[in-house]
């Protein structure tokens, strides 16, 4: 697969794409197969992309797997992917996760990841949040029942919701916590977890096969520079040799994945999963400060603690832990290629050699 420019530039993401890829061997059954990525510009989405790229790149003599990018900038699309866009194998498709109703999609899979998934969008966009969860899972189920033999729909770890018995370890796919419904920042997961009940509900009275990806907290170079995650703006401010500034005490625990990895869960369990049936897909098991910390060593600079705003508090993610149990997923013959402090190093890495500004 020949070096390009943009996330490519330098090797060092194509190499890690490619370490994924290899253990893959499921993705030889897609030669030849077409699949919808929705939500391709995006942190998960684009990598898995890029997934599918490198084993077409890397398969020449075999039947490549068809890549229909879906989303609503076709220029962006262009951009990310560079010169794969335009391989016979990959198609653009305009995508609204909005959009109430789509043409029939004929394509043999769908992975459907579109979306608002960060702070800022869910706290400036909260009823469009909601709504592109919930109607944009509803019009891929709709537009995929003729001819798709299976959707895979990308939720979160936020559908654990916060556990109030002091409880730490990792949730279990059927381990619940409260949602604060009245709270707007509860738009993401009230409607992740509508969005996952509506695919059961295609299951159960249309006979749909739908299998659910729980990620937990993914971070890469493949974030757009305006990802308001906190593991995407402390990458790009250790890249820029900008300091880290951290608005909490940072003793939140999160499951971290790079983003390499959360793809090739996402193609597993793709092919792998059972219809019906939800998967966390787990990652190192750290606090935010001690994230942070691996960044600004990745980078030479310091994080620094300063005082939230109330409207910054009002973003907060509520879960004082969301780490995610990955034994499930782990049973398919899935596990992390890359620790925490690897992605993590590797994150500011690629965003140096991609001249971020």
């Amino acid at each position: 697969m020949a070096e390009v420019a943009g996330i490519y530039a330098g090797g060092l993401w194509l190499s890690d794409i490619g370490l994924v890829s290899a253990s893959l061997p499921e993705l030889d059954s897609l030669a030849g197969k077409s699949v919808v990525i929705t939500g391709a510009g995006g942190l998960i989405c684009s990598t898995v992309i890029d997934t599918l790229i490198h084993w077409n790149e890397s398969h020449h003599g075999r039947d490549s797997i068809r890549i229909i990018a879906a989303g609503r900038n076709r220029a962006g699309i262009a951009e990310r992917f560079g010169e794969f866009s335009g391989r016979g194998y990959f198609t653009f498709m305009e995508y609204d996760a909005l959009s109430a109703e789509i043409p029939p999609i004929t394509a043999d899979y769908v992975i459907h990841g579109a979306g608002n998934a960060h702070p800022s969008a869910m706290s400036s966009e909260p009823a469009e949040t909601m709504l592109a969860n919930i109607t944009g899972i509803n019009a891929i189920l709709r537009a995929s029942m003729n001819a798709v033999k299976r959707v895979l729909y990308i939720s979160s770890s936020e559908v654990y919701g916060r556990r109030t018995n002091g409880n730490t370890a990792p949730f279990t796919e059927n381990d619940y916590g409260c949602v604060d419904i009245l709270n707007p920042r509860s738009c993401y997961p009230v409607a992740k977890r509508a969005a996952e009940t509506l695919c059961s509900c295609y299951v159960s009275e249309y006979g749909a096969d739908v299998v659910i990806a729980r990620p937990g907290h993914v971070y890469g170079p493949s974030a757009s520079a305006n990802d308001s995650r906190v593991s995407s703006a402390f990458a790009y401010l250790a890249a820029r040799h900008e300091n880290i500034i951290m608005k909490s005490d940072g003793q939140q625990l999160r499951s971290w994945c790079y983003s390499p990895d959360c793809a090739g869960a996402i193609i597993k369990l793709l092919l792998c999963g059972e219809n019906a049936n939800a998967y966390n897909i787990p990652g190192e098991i750290m606090t935010i400060r001690e994230m942070s910390g691996i960044l600004a060593e990745a980078g030479g600079v310091k994080v620094i603690r300063e005082g939230a705003s109330e409207n910054e508090r009002r973003v907060f993610n509520p879960m004082n832990n969301s780490s995610v149990d990955g034994t499930k997923l782990e049973s398919l013959g899935w596990k992390n290629i890359f620790d925490a402090k690897t992605g993590l190093t590797h994150t500011v890495d690629i965003l140096r050699l991609r001249k971020v500004s």
